[in-house]
């Protein structure tokens, strides 16, 4: 690979070039100068737009979205969780608690494991919306279903992430 030249350095400077300390001090700068700037710009369209932002505001109801994270490998290079019997649990475990609906997607994960090694595998995401108002009764039946998958399939663990979010049907 050829070398590049070095930059020179102007007349009258002394001790190492911080381009990159310069470039982050002027990039503060305009952040600082132009931030005031841009949430007035905000609120002043939201003051004279107010019914398209109110009715926006009023459209869906109050969700919460979880997502849960199937790993697919065994631990000890045991079979795979394959497509049917992942299925399968789906159609025993997550169903019969959320009939309304639900989402999978496949995916490839990684994580690191409890002796530091870094393991990837074929993974599911399963997505589930419900009602705010749900989340005891949710709560619970998620922890089942994580449990139940961790038992069958001797995982780790199954992460788990929640939102809130507004939904409208």
């Amino acid at each position: 690979m050829p070398r590049l030249p070095l930059p020179t350095r102007a007349k009258g400077l002394t001790g190492p070039r911080r381009p990159s300390t310069l470039a982050a001090t002027a990039a503060l700068t305009v952040l600082a100068v132009g931030t005031p700037a841009a949430y007035a710009t905000l609120g002043d369209e939201a003051s004279t737009n107010s019914k398209p932002a109110a009715a926006a505001a009023a459209r869906g109801k109050a969700y919460v979205e979880t997502r849960l994270f199937f790993g697919t490998e065994r631990p000890g290079g045991g079979p795979r969780v394959t497509d049917r019997q992942f299925l399968a649990f789906i159609d025993e475990e997550v169903t019969p608690r959320f009939p309304n609906g639900l989402t999978i997607q496949e995916g490839r994960g990684q994580w690191r494991d409890s002796h530091g090694v870094i393991e990837r595998e074929r993974s599911y995401e399963l997505t589930l919306l419900y009602p705010a108002s749900e989340v005891r009764l949710r709560d619970a039946q998620i922890e089942r279903i994580r449990n139940a998958y961790e038992k069958a399939y001797a995982q780790d663990s199954v992460a788990r992430i929640e939102e809130r979010a507004t939904a409208d049907f």
